[in-house]
């Protein structure tokens, strides 16, 4: 049985001037918004919920958007919460602070 993970994404382009990076970026929220996953934009990085390997899928996606958007290269910084017996839900986390 495969359980929702939480996985938090930061997309930071690199070598690009700061108003093209922000378009890369753009575009790599459009593909997360795309996915069909839960998520949750935050100014630092976006976290999706979804089962790991549409998550995974994901990740491949995003390089693949900045990439087209104008990035040559890219770091990204993902955190990953999985669990083996339950799903993981961002509501469960922040649900009270909405």
């Amino acid at each position: 049985m495969s359980y929702n993970v939480n996985m938090a994404i930061q997309v930071l382009p690199l070598h690009l001037p700061q108003i093209e990076a922000y378009s890369v970026v753009d575009a790599a929220i459009a593909c997360i918004q795309a996915s069909g996953l839960h998520y949750v934009v935050c100014p630092f990085e976006t976290v999706v919920e979804g089962p790991y390997d549409k998550v995974m899928q994901l990740l491949t996606d995003i390089q693949d958007a900045c990439n087209k958007a104008g990035a040559d290269s890219v770091l990204i910084n993902m955190k990953l919460q999985r669990s083996f017996v339950k799903d993981i839900a961002i509501d469960d986390k922040i649900g009270k602070y909405k």
